[in-house]
């Protein structure tokens, strides 16, 4: 339930509330002066504390801890009790940032309310943090194509460990989401997400915002890494990360443990790092960008997120999730796609992956009918040749309208066939039946186009197997 630190310099006291909270299902700590409890604090902090306000035989009172802990922990909670209470001190350690003050002799009942108080306080503002952050997004993966299906898998695999894990994949391939899935599942599940977008941050402010610093007049100001503490920091796209930057990362993935900026002490974390690239690493350690060591440490078990392209049957899902969720977020319609949307979203180029897809639902809710369902002609081809273009023609592109009509017409059914193939999943039957072809004879054209399937990354993929009978 929570790791409470009790400070009291009375032994009968801090036994009997340890006694009594491990009986309600907490983890507890005991210190019976200022040493030994910021001797338990630098070890690990507690979710909360019950702090007496007067410590005998110690170089600190109850609210010089107080200050230290706030200055250095702000998010932990501390219940002061003290059998010497008065309004004044009260007030003390209120201003000082206590979440409450109990004076002794006191109801055991009342102490466990304000613990339990405290402590969802204290989760609620973390939650309220991660939204303000944008840390809540979704951890929803959607999908039933081969492709999806071998990348849950391995997913699955890794939520429990805390193994490294390097997502690799195109720019909006959903490699965020997929980091997102492993933190939901694992047993970190309900400690902070932390994502740092590497290529995001200043190169000359990277250090201040990962480890956080120290200074006489603003205090201490925490990191992203100290705010991850217990739970993942996720790098996105760690090859934008400085050179320099990098040597301290190793450093931290190696002793878990570093310093803030203008700081002297060591901060130790408990961290598991996940991150992602789009581009390739190797060349960046030939080109001298990239430190390989570095990437060994983050490459412990790299999984491949694939292309928008490579899982095609799962398009008319993701575009019907988008508009659903559209339609919660931003009150934009609520409206079904037509089977010749659905035919034709899966037919399209998408370069910039699962992100362009969204961007283009959201477009069209915008832009297109209130009601309805939504037809192809709402969606952006890429296509369009101006005013002069005649309803239901076919543009051909320039390399296909050089062409004599009979290599015209063997380049448009290769092209037709793989798009449709790869479509349905490399499904020869489901491919047959749309397009009216016996499956018997679509394999007898399928031999004489080249176009044959193969299996990439769990899914069936159509390729051309003779390059010179492309044209």
């Amino acid at each position: 339930m929570g790791d409470i630190l009790i400070t009291d310099d009375e032994r009968d006291i801090r036994e009997l509330i340890g006694d009594i909270l491990r009986d309600e299902g907490f983890t507890v700590r005991l210190a019976g002066t200022s040493d030994e409890c910021m001797g338990e604090i630098a070890k690990e902090p507690p979710a909360l504390m019950i702090l007496d306000i007067w410590l005998k035989d110690s170089s600190m009172d109850g609210i010089d801890i107080l200050k230290a802990v706030k200055r250095d922990h702000p998010d932990v909670p501390i219940v002061i009790i003290s059998g010497h209470g008065n309004i004044e001190i009260a007030v003390a350690a209120i201003k000082q940032g206590a979440y409450d003050f109990i004076e002794k002799p006191f109801n055991i009942d009342q102490l466990l309310v304000v613990i339990r108080r405290a402590m969802e306080t204290s989760r609620l503002r973390r939650e309220n943090v991660a939204l303000k952050r944008g840390e809540s997004a979704s951890a929803e993966m959607l999908g039933d194509s081969g492709a999806f299906r071998a990348l849950k898998s391995q997913l699955d695999k890794v939520t429990k460990s805390n193994g490294r894990v390097m997502l690799t994949g195109p720019a909006g391939a959903g490699k965020e989401i997929a980091a997102r899935y492993i933190h939901a599942r694992s047993n970190r599940a309900k400690a902070p997400f932390v994502c740092v977008n590497s290529a995001s941050i200043e190169p000359d402010r990277m250090e201040e915002v990962l480890f956080g610093r120290e200074s006489a007049e603003r205090g201490v100001e925490k990191g992203l890494l100290e705010e991850a503490n217990g739970g993942v920091i996720y790098f996105d796209e760690v090859a934008e990360m400085p050179l320099g930057t990098q040597s301290k990362i190793l450093r931290v993935l190696v002793d878990q443990q570093f310093q803030r900026v203008g700081g002297g002490d060591k901060v130790q974390v408990d961290l598991r790092v996940i991150s992602s690239t789009n581009r390739d690493l190797a060349a960046a350690i030939e080109a001298g960008n990239y430190r390989e060591e570095l990437y060994h440490r983050l490459n412990v078990v790299p999984i491949a997120v694939p292309s928008l392209e490579e899982r095609r049957e799962d398009i008319p899902v993701l575009a019907e999730h988008f508009i659903a969720e559209l339609n919660r977020s931003q009150g934009l319609p609520l409206r079904a796609l037509a089977e010749d949307a659905r035919a034709l979203l899966q037919t399209m180029v998408w370069p910039g992956n699962v992100r362009q897809l969204k961007n283009v639902i959201e477009r069209v809710l915008i832009l297109g009918e209130a009601s309805g369902e939504i037809t192809a002609k709402e969606l952006p081809t890429g296509e369009a040749t101006g005013e002069g273009e005649a309803e239901g023609r076919i543009v051909l592109s320039g390399g296909l309208a050089t062409l004599p009509l009979r290599e015209a017409r063997e380049l448009f059914e290769r092209e037709y066939l793989l798009t449709q193939i790869n479509r349905f999943g490399g499904n020869i039957s489901r491919t047959a039946a749309f397009v009216g072809m016996e499956r018997s004879a679509l394999h007898r054209k399928l031999k004489s186009l080249g176009v044959v399937t193969t299996t990439k990354a769990g899914a069936r993929v159509a390729t051309v197997e003779n390059t010179e009978k492309a044209v």
